[in-house]
């Protein structure tokens, strides 16, 4: 189970986002903090997984926080925890010092329990390849830091960038996952082409299948965008 800390200052926010987290399969709330000293206090006791913090707290701003906890990290020689921030802060510049500060992403309020349990998939996502790995090749790098577009990437002989862009677009819009035959629709490809593309990305870690079984006949198989 991923150990997760809620912070935020309002009584109301935290509980509809700690429900959210304790209805997403494999996590957990190990607690709720309602300020940034709190907060810190809460990390050194519990060692959660992931803090969801918010940017704007009574005593400090949840960049602070994260940087206090980073400097904890390193002097404690704790484990590292993720960051994900949920506020309603939507200064660029406050991005910025969210990403740099180490947070993984950043998601603004209002939102509902989708793009939130989305979000922890995502996290879930990552710390499960990161657990992976041994040795990292540039492709996984790619993968886990979301560095390259699928068309700066090199394709398999007859896949086209454009088109693999197309297709990403498509399972971006299609966050339950989709069948071949519904994606070649959406892009108005060939079945056999969007399945394809869609086999291509499964090899290469961007999406996941799974089996529908219907009535009669063969299992449908259902493409989800990871991360």
């Amino acid at each position: 189970m991923t150990k997760v800390l809620v912070v935020d200052d309002d009584f109301m926010v935290a509980k509809p986002h700690s429900r959210y987290v304790s209805a997403t399969e494999g996590f957990t709330v190990v607690g709720v903090a309602h300020c940034g000293a709190e907060a810190l206090r809460a990390a050194e006791r519990l060692r959660p997984d992931l803090v969801l913090l918010d940017i704007y707290l009574p005593d400090m701003d949840g960049i602070s926080v994260l940087r206090e906890l980073r400097a904890a990290e390193e002097r404690d020689g704790r484990a590292s925890v993720d960051a994900l921030f949920i506020t309603a802060a939507r200064d660029a510049g406050l991005v910025r010092a969210a990403l740099r500060a180490g947070a993984l992403h950043y998601l603004i309020k209002p939102f509902n329990q989708a793009a939130l349990q989305e979000q922890l998939r995502h996290v879930a996502s990552l710390r499960s390849r990161l657990d992976r790995l041994g040795e990292a090749r540039q492709e996984d790098v790619d993968q886990i830091f979301g560095t390259r577009p699928p068309g700066s990437r090199e394709l398999p002989k007859g896949l086209a960038p454009h088109t693999a862009e197309l297709v990403v677009r498509i399972l971006r819009e299609h966050p339950g996952g989709l069948s071949a035959t519904e994606c070649a629709e959406a892009g108005s490809l060939s079945r056999v082409s969007a399945r394809r593309y869609l086999e291509y990305f499964v090899e290469t870690g961007r999406v996941e299948v799974t089996l529908r079984y219907g009535g009669t006949g063969r299992p449908e198989r259902r493409y989800r965008r990871i991360g």
